[in-house]
């Protein structure tokens, strides 16, 4: 199972469901896909839903997942990656409304040039990813630094260094 998340706050990301949609009807993802869509209108078609989930049952689908796909908020990609999981992290971008600024953009460089995630910067991008992860060739790192400090660290070193 594929397990999606955009989180909760009040900006729709309907443009990955759509192209989760697309990629179903593509026979590209045929694994079962369990998404939590937050505010987007989108309503998929091929996969089961809902809008929002409690916390419990946020970590029971993480488990569950065999992969996790999830916007760029740190918060949810180290939920996914401290239970082991691997993760594409699909940026919200502000030009399409999925949120305030670009921020997800730096999250999700950050974690991807370590190696920890598969970044996800436009939707065209989001099938390469999920072949990769399919096909074992995703070349991830494990995350092993359990220390809610060091994403922080990690990501500041990141936009310190490449954002002068």
């Amino acid at each position: 199972m594929i397990f999606v998340t955009v989180g909760s706050r009040n900006y729709p990301f309907d443009r990955l469901f759509k192209e989760l949609d697309k990629l179903c009807d593509e026979d590209i993802i045929t694994d079962k896909i369990f998404a939590q869509i937050g505010t987007s209108t989108y309503k998929p078609k091929n996969y089961e839903y809902k809008d929002f989930i409690s916390q419990e049952e946020f970590l029971e689908k993480v488990k569950e997942s065999n992969y996790v796909i999830t916007h760029g908020a740190s918060g949810s990609i180290m939920k996914a990656l401290n239970a082991d999981k691997k993760v594409i992290a699909v940026t919200r971008l502000e030009k399409y409304g999925e949120h305030i600024n670009d921020h997800q953009i730096q999250n999700n460089e950050a974690f991807g040039s370590n190696g920890y995630v598969l970044p996800v910067f436009e939707m065209d991008e989001l099938k390469d990813a999920v072949i990769k992860i399919q096909t074992g060739k995703d070349n991830l790192k494990k995350w092993e630094n359990k220390d809610p400090m060091a994403i922080v660290n990690m990501i500041d070193n990141f936009i310190q260094e490449n954002w002068k």
